[in-house]
């Protein structure tokens, strides 16, 4: 039998929800175990396989980047979880949407430089007029609140994908 495909990601936000993956602990050896995690920031892949069953992605759409990597996995990805407040709301990334991009730019790169105080051009993803949730951009199938989630309402998740059922998050998982 195959093992499923995993494939995660985090977009803007501040990665704790991957941390918080990790902190499933010896857990993972059984998700491990079924799976195989083929994209993912501890992975060495460069970009989002085709074929991938689960697409896990923390964080909000707030770049350009952010929108082409979630494209890329849900046009990849049998199914999409939105894993964490970021993801499933926009929180946090989404306070910045009173401020016009232009603005918001010129308050950090160049008012808040104590040194070469510049717009950088090299490397900087291009804003998005707002930052979003992961389904303002694309369908997502499942949305795993928490910031972060609780490991085991993640491992609760994963474990009920791994054996081919959609998890009732009914009374699992909360916001905040």
């Amino acid at each position: 039998m195959d093992k499923v495909k995993i494939g995660t990601c985090w977009l803007d936000g501040c990665s704790g929800c991957h941390m918080s993956l990790l902190d499933m602990d010896e857990a993972i050896v059984a998700v491990l175990g079924k799976a195989d995690i083929v994209f993912g920031p501890l992975v060495d892949a460069q970009e989002w396989p085709e074929g991938v069953d689960v697409a896990v992605i923390e964080g909000a759409i707030s770049s350009q980047d952010d929108l082409e990597l979630a494209q890329t996995a849900r046009a990849r990805s049998k199914i999409v979880v939105a894993l964490g407040d970021c993801a499933v709301t926009g929180n946090v990334p989404s306070m910045r949407n009173g401020i016009p991009t232009a603005k918001l730019i010129e308050r950090v790169y160049v008012e808040g430089a104590t040194a070469d105080p510049q717009v950088p051009t090299d490397g900087v993803p291009a804003l998005l007029k707002q930052a979003g949730p992961l389904q303002s951009a694309i369908k997502v199938d499942i949305h795993v609140p928490g910031c972060p989630p609780k490991p085991e309402g993640i491992l609760f998740v994963l474990g009920e994908l791994l054996e081919g059922r959609v998890p009732d998050l009914g009374s699992k998982l909360r916001f905040g």
